[in-house]
């Protein structure tokens, strides 16, 4: 039987792929308009909150918008119905419509935005472009009875725990004995009230990313048979998995820059895109900041890219670059659109897993503003 979600269960779904955490300071992400404290069954996911876009929604009957360009940036000194953002609020309000944005945040994430973009392109090898930082982690013991060892350990692996490398459900046990009793008021599982219990109990331990342990505490208790589950959790020293911005990648095979400004060209769907560069130059080692890259020019020189892919590329920092020899392909920052059946796809996923009753459907508004002639 499927069961209704919540907008904030939703959100708890999307954070445990892209955490707040990640989002660089001063980005507005989060909730924009409306509330999470409601039931929602139809979910749209959308580049920018444009009126074509609410007027989609409305026609749609869709309850929650899911944007990836923050819809208030700067604060609204009135609203009215004269100016495009009054109409819109008003819109979102009368029709009930919550507004999520999730931006810099999922630039950053594992699978996110960049990488997204990277996989229209077909490079599937590659790394942080501007590394901002490196996860913190965390052990994780918890006692489990020998009965429920196998439950509590596929519930950490699942809840994202004991990733290390490309490998997953990592964890050590030893056996032992816990002593333990039930005083007045409890309702053990084991035992009676007022005798002491001694239970053959593993002492199971594994590795927990910091935006993890929330998720993590919750399933491992969901799981753990106990009233009261112990457990103990230190910080380590061992350095997580680097996060940042943008990828950098290497390509099957060397192109010329314009041979790969074609290729971007075809992979992002774009009329035309903008290139510095020397269009016979061998590319090999491509970096890409989807959105605008104009101020990392020298960092994704210094990381050794042959071709910087970024939108919004200004007038003089195009200059900059040719002066330090970076190729530079500008496909405007509309390619971001690509999220929109990321997190779509991302989204229904962990609906299904969790048997969801809830339609995510990708946005089909233009919310390109330029025309090219």
């Amino acid at each position: 039987m499927n069961k209704t979600l919540t907008a904030q269960e939703l959100v708890k779904m999307f954070e445990h792929w892209a955490p707040k955490s990640l989002a660089m300071e001063g980005d507005k992400i989060g909730l924009h308009v409306g509330t999470l404290n409601k039931k929602i069954r139809k979910v749209m996911v959308t580049l920018d909150v444009l009126e074509n876009v609410v007027d989609e929604a409305i026609e749609k009957n869709v309850d929650f918008i899911f944007a990836h360009h923050p819809f208030i940036f700067k604060p609204l000194k009135k609203v009215t119905q004269d100016d495009e953002k009054g109409r819109i609020l008003g819109k979102l309000m009368k029709h009930d419509i919550t507004v999520y944005v999730a931006h810099t945040n999922l630039d950053i994430a594992n699978g996110g935005m960049n990488d997204m973009l990277m996989d229209e392109l077909g490079i599937k090898e590659r790394d942080v472009l501007i590394e901002m930082g490196k996860e913190e982690l965390y052990k994780f013991v918890v006692f489990v009875p020998e009965s429920h060892q196998e439950e509590v350990r596929e519930a950490l692996g699942n809840s994202g725990a004991g990733h290390i490398g490309l490998y997953s459900h990592c964890t050590f046990q030893t056996q032992g004995q816990g002593t333990f009793k039930p005083l007045e008021g409890t309702n053990p599982y084991i035992g009676s009230q007022g005798e002491l219990e001694k239970v053959d109990e593993v002492r199971m331990e594994t590795i927990v990313p910091k935006h993890l342990l929330t998720q993590v505490l919750r399933e491992a208790e969901e799981a753990h048979p106990y009233e009261e589950m112990a457990y103990d959790l230190y910080p380590l020293e061992n350095e997580g998995s680097s996060f940042g911005l943008g990828r950098i990648g290497t390509l099957d095979e060397k192109m010329t820059l314009k041979e790969f400004a074609e290729h971007v060209k075809k992979s992002f769907d774009v009329p035309a895109l903008r290139v510095v560069g020397d269009l016979n130059k061998s590319i090999r080692t491509v970096g890409i900041i989807g959105g605008d890259g104009n101020k990392f020019l020298t960092q994704v020189k210094r990381k050794g890219a042959d071709v910087f892919i970024t939108g919004d590329l200004y007038y003089h920092t195009a200059h900059d670059a040719m002066g330090i020899g970076l190729n530079v392909i500008d496909p405007g920052h509309h390619v971001e659109k690509v999220m929109k059946n990321g997190v779509k796809n991302y989204l229904e996923e962990q609906c299904q897993k969790d048997n969801k009753d809830v339609e995510i459907i990708a946005s089909t508004a233009n919310t390109e503003p330029f025309q090219f002639l």
